[in-house]
């Protein structure tokens, strides 16, 4: 059972602030309401979301660069399943004082049990709240030196676009927000829904939200030289025929000890980093090139078409030919009024 099928309503939250890009805010927003169409579509009972924008100040009704009108404040908002907070314009420390109620604002929905986001030089006000002390961080890269400096507490992972500390997640962009989004829905729904969303607004993201992000009491970069060689060669051959076994003669090591040493580096086999490789490849030439689907099996290291097609499809959730059609004639509703406000999805509606 997803967990929003054990909630009568998923309650999805996004914080307005003085200073805000409205981007960071709009586009996660758009990632929800694309996954509800599609639960709403399949007739799933958890189709019912609610997203609501929230005002940080009570005195301003108008949000950000490109003016965003929220429809609660934080005093009434109430309980949050999921909170974004948005990314910043330039130097977040000038809206510290003027958004005092905020920071404690946070810790309740946290502390209730909601999965807080943050993006960019917006990852300081969730820094703010002493939440993220003792914990791994990223930030937008021209955040680094000030966040250092006004948070000696929190572990800055600067090498990183994504982190994730328990239900905290913080994106140095508001691309790598995307697949935070991407990540959350499929914790939220399922693999199928959050791999529909992605191709839909994010198709040309080339790896996985666990290969972008450190997660707190994870899996360290790769310090494994021969895993490291074991990669780096199936990224230059991913096509080439050749077992894992044969992989394994050439590192000098037995296919028990190549298995066991990729497990504890990456946390996937040799063979399942081979094949996400090859359907990676597969998914760039898709949207491309005209290669038939028996021609991009074969350049992938497939001999039977058929075989590549049921493993694309296991794997994405959609075959290759209606992945080709999704990635090539994407269209997108763009609605060109003023403000942005949604009170509930409960009868479909768009965001007005």
């Amino acid at each position: 059972m997803s967990l929003a099928a054990r909630h009568a309503r998923l309650r999805i939250g996004f914080v307005l602030t003085p200073g805000m890009l409205a981007t960071g805010t709009a586009l996660p927003y758009e990632m929800w309401l694309a996954a509800a169409d599609r639960r709403r579509a399949e007739r799933r009972a958890d189709a019912r979301i609610e997203l609501r924008l929230i005002a940080a100040l009570e005195e301003q009704q108008d949000y950000g660069r490109l003016a965003v009108r929220a429809d609660c404040q934080l005093a009434d908002a109430g309980r949050f399943d999921v909170v974004y907070l948005p990314a910043l314009w330039r130097n977040p420390a000038t809206l510290r004082n003027q958004l005092a109620p905020l920071t404690p604002w946070l810790v309740e929905q946290y502390e209730g049990g909601a999965q807080i986001a943050a993006v960019g030089t917006g990852v300081s006000l969730l820094a703010d709240t002493g939440l993220l002390d003792g914990r791994a961080a990223t930030t937008h890269w021209y955040n680094f030196e000030r966040f250092e400096r006004d948070y000696p507490a929190v572990d800055l992972k600067r090498q990183f676009f994504i982190t994730q500390a328990g239900a905290l997640y913080c994106a140095a962009s508001i691309n790598s927000l995307a697949d935070v989004s991407v990540h959350l829905i499929e914790r939220t729904f399922d693999r199928a829904t959050a791999q529909h969303v992605e191709r839909n607004f994010s198709h040309e993201i080339r790896r996985t939200y666990e290969e972008y992000r450190y997660m707190d009491g994870g899996l360290a970069p790769l310090a494994d030289e021969v895993v490291v060689e074991a990669q780096l060669w199936i990224e230059a051959n991913v096509a080439a025929q050749l077992t894992v076994a044969e992989l394994a003669a050439r590192l000098g090591v037995s296919v028990r000890t190549l298995d066991r040493r990729f497990r504890r580096a990456s946390g996937a086999s040799p063979r399942a980093f081979w094949q996400q490789r090859r359907v990676r490849l597969a998914k760039e030439l898709l949207e491309k090139t005209n290669l038939t689907i028996g021609e991009i099996a074969y350049r992938v290291g497939y001999q039977d078409a058929g075989h590549f097609a049921r493993l694309f499809e296991r794997e994405l959730s959609v075959p290759p030919s209606e992945y080709r059609q999704t990635v090539r004639a994407k269209l997108f509703q763009a609605n060109l009024g003023g403000t942005l406000r949604v009170n509930s999805m409960d009868n479909g509606a768009a965001a007005k």
